[in-house]
């Protein structure tokens, strides 16, 4: 973790604003909505609410704010998501069975931590206090977008097809048209973030990484190309998936992305809308790792690396596009676009890469429990880049590393392709 130092009075201002941002995202639920937890990598939103409250009481308050008494010493196992140096964990399978504390019970909580991380903040604090109080925060802003991808994932089993917001307009913008390859000439360049601002432990530390020529598609992969892969028997094709993808693909019997109905004359899917028509030049999304590799080979182009990712991504110069607070769903391109640029880079759907999720040369987890938050997880998982349309603004930036397994498709993922030249 790197950042700049926030002035306290600043800190204080990020830190109200994030806690009642989360806040906000529950609003749209009903009581029943708040234990849901719809399997073993989703959390209820009651869960999300305590242990982003709970980082702050356990990782900052007991060590920091002299005679600060617990909430709930129980709550200490209960909330705690991961960290083995802090102490045992409740089953992360288990956590839609803690009926109490009740939800009410929760808000109560998070507003007595409040009070006293705002009492900490308006005295002296060291820096190290700061540090830890902004990685809080930014761990809260990631629990944000966790929220949506859960409840998603709860609503969708739910027969009676409930909304999370209320459904807006149809993209009605004109077919972003067929793809087209830009090229990107190799070199040696540096990877890794370089500037004074926040920053997770695994984007460093910065490095030179030599690269070959490559070519990169201008857009995401639609629901339109999507579709002619599966109605080219994409599913039923072994000499497309990886091993272990057609294994889990013949076993889950996986034949749309998830959240995909078919019907009559095309498609329908679930979205935080309810269910809705899938748009044919909308990017597809919720497919996993395995489902985008498919793809690709059947495309006849593979993802792109990391690496090749970022650096067309600071070539093309692209901003991205940011969530807004009435926006639930990916935006896509909005005409027609022929412009030779790279477009929907940053903040559409996270984009699969083809590199597993490792740490950069010279990486070095920091000290004590914080040291768990994610060099633990280096082994077994795929990066993805670029944010989605729930990522908070801060972390829409061409260095965060976003992982997961491989067979996971409940968060919101989309595909690139990337091809070699010659």
């Amino acid at each position: 973790m790197r950042s700049e130092m926030y002035p306290q009075p600043e800190l204080a201002e990020f830190y109200q604003h994030v806690r009642q941002k989360t806040e906000a995202l529950c609003k749209p639920l009903c009581i029943e909505d708040f234990g849901l937890q719809s399997m073993p990598d989703a959390s209820p939103p009651k869960w999300h609410l305590a242990h982003t409250t709970w980082f702050f009481e356990t990782l900052v308050l007991e060590k920091s704010l002299a005679g600060y008494q617990s909430f709930c010493p129980i709550f200490r196992v209960l909330f705690n998501s991961y960290y083995n140096a802090v102490g045992p964990q409740w089953a992360r399978s288990e956590r839609g069975l803690l009926s109490r504390p009740t939800v009410e019970e929760v808000f109560a909580y998070r507003q007595y931590v409040d009070r006293a991380i705002l009492s900490l903040l308006s005295g002296g604090l060291p820096a190290q206090c700061n540090r830890l109080i902004t990685l809080g925060l930014h761990h809260e802003q990631q629990h944000q977008e966790l929220i949506l991808m859960d409840l998603k994932h709860a609503f969708a089993r739910n027969p009676l097809r409930p909304e999370y917001a209320k459904p807006k307009q149809a993209n009605s913008g004109a077919s972003p048209g067929g793809q087209n390859w830009i090229a990107i000439s190799g070199g040696v360049f540096g990877f890794g973030h370089q500037d004074n601002g926040f920053c997770f432990d695994n984007e460093e530390p910065r490095h030179e990484v030599l690269m070959g020529d490559f070519e990169i598609a201008d857009r995401m992969v639609t629901n339109l190309d999507y579709i002619e892969f599966i109605n080219d028997g994409g599913y039923q094709r072994p000499e497309f998936w990886l091993s272990d993808g057609w294994a889990m693909a013949e076993a889950d019997n996986w034949r749309l992305p998830l959240y995909w109905e078919a019907e009559k004359g095309g498609f329908s899917h679930f979205t935080l809308y309810g269910y809705q028509a899938v748009q044919p030049d909308m990017p597809v999304s919720h497919v996993s790792y395995y489902e985008a590799d498919a793809f690709a080979c059947w495309s006849r182009a593979r993802l792109p690396s990391e690496y090749e990712w970022e650096l067309a991504t600071v070539r093309s110069g692209s901003k991205g596009t940011l969530m807004h607070d009435d926006q639930f769903q990916p935006r896509g391109l909005p005409s027609n676009v022929l412009d030779g640029k790279v477009h929907q880079l940053l903040g559409d759907l996270w984009e699969w890469t083809r590199s597993p999720y490792s740490p950069y040369p010279n990486y070095t987890p920091l000290p004590g429990a914080i040291g768990e938050y994610n060099g633990k997880f280096m082994c077994n998982q795929m990066v993805l880049r670029g944010g989605s349309f729930a990522t908070p603004e801060q972390h829409i930036r061409t260095t965060y590393r976003n992982f997961f397994p491989p067979h996971s498709r409940w968060m919101f993922s989309g595909i690139r392709l990337a091809r070699n030249v010659g």
